[in-house]
């Protein structure tokens, strides 16, 4: 079955393609519709920016969609960069410099508790249906690792020694918010298939 994706990122899109593939959804994002429309994220929570990018594609294709948001939430800094994790140094959006304004913001600062949170949103012509992953870990001094994206190479899960960007994307596609997100809406679709 296809899931139409909102979203024109290719690293979310590979990532959500691998988690439903196992289950035999077929996920087509912006790029696969040649769809090249800049959805603008202007929400003040995960909730309602997923909410509005799903709304749009629905609307646009007259078919289900889902869309996502994500956020990195650091407990010493409040929940920064949280909404804004994508555009947290500005605009245009650039992992790098999000990065180095984290680490400088947690200069000093002991307590490195943070937390990865992904918000998905499935609309319907039948009705909007959300779901939430969280994944609790801490932020590091240090960049490492290759592989992830945005501030994956500072984020250590709880109970690993290794950084997302150093975690195989086997093992990061079980335990990751965004896998929690994806598990608790193929639960919701497998129950719920009349509602697509």
């Amino acid at each position: 079955m296809d899931l139409l994706f909102a979203t024109g990122n290719p690293k979310k899109s590979e990532e959500l393609k691998a988690l439903l593939s196992l289950h035999d959804y077929n996920v087509l994002d912006l790029n696969d519709l040649h769809i090249d429309t800049e959805i603008e994220e202007s929400g003040k929570t995960l909730h309602e920016n997923a909410n509005i990018k799903a709304t749009f594609l629905c609307d646009y294709t007259q078919k289900t969609a889902l869309a996502e948001d994500s956020g990195l939430e650091v407990d010493a800094l409040f929940g920064e960069p949280g909404v804004y994790s994508a555009r947290y140094a500005g605009i245009p959006k650039n992992d790098s410099l999000n990065t180095q304004k984290l680490l400088q913001n947690l200069q000093n600062i002991e307590n490195r508790a943070a937390q990865f949170r992904t918000v998905i949103a499935l609309v319907s012509q039948k009705g909007t249906f959300s779901f939430e992953g969280i994944i609790r870990g801490k932020i590091i001094d240090t960049p490492r690792g290759i592989n992830g994206f945005g501030y994956d190479p500072v984020f250590v899960p709880d109970g690993y020694d290794q950084t997302f960007a150093e975690l195989s994307s086997d093992i990061k596609n079980k335990i990751s918010h965004r896998a929690n997100a994806v598990q608790k809406l193929i639960t919701f679709l497998t129950i719920n298939k009349h509602l697509l």
